[in-house]
């Protein structure tokens, strides 16, 4: 179950962030990528800790992934990593030309 939900949920040119609301590094993320303008649809923050089913989840973004920590993002299928990477690449100015790729800002 855990692991059709979190495919359903990366399925598709969108970005995906996985997280709890009391972590500094989930507030972090959601924060940086508060900076663009996405389009309708295509910025989706999934607060686990309110998943009857977090531990299975965050198991499976392990596997997935090789973390079990939150946030977990993901642009399209791929995992960008958590809150200290989605920073470094938006000040490095990398993560803009990844979400432009996928069609996901105004």
């Amino acid at each position: 179950m855990a692991q059709q939900f979190v495919k359903a949920e990366i399925k598709g040119d969108k970005v995906v962030v996985f997280l709890k609301p009391t972590c500094p590094y989930c507030v972090m993320a959601e924060d940086v990528l508060s900076n663009y303008n996405f389009k309708p649809g295509h910025l989706k923050c999934i607060n686990i800790s309110e998943h009857s089913e977090m531990n299975a989840i965050q198991d499976y973004l392990l596997e997935l992934t090789g973390a079990r920590t939150v946030p977990r993002v993901f642009i399209g299928e791929n995992c960008i990593g958590g809150g200290s990477d989605v920073e470094a690449l938006h000040k490095s100015g990398k993560l803009e030309g990844m979400l432009k790729s996928i069609g996901a800002l105004q």
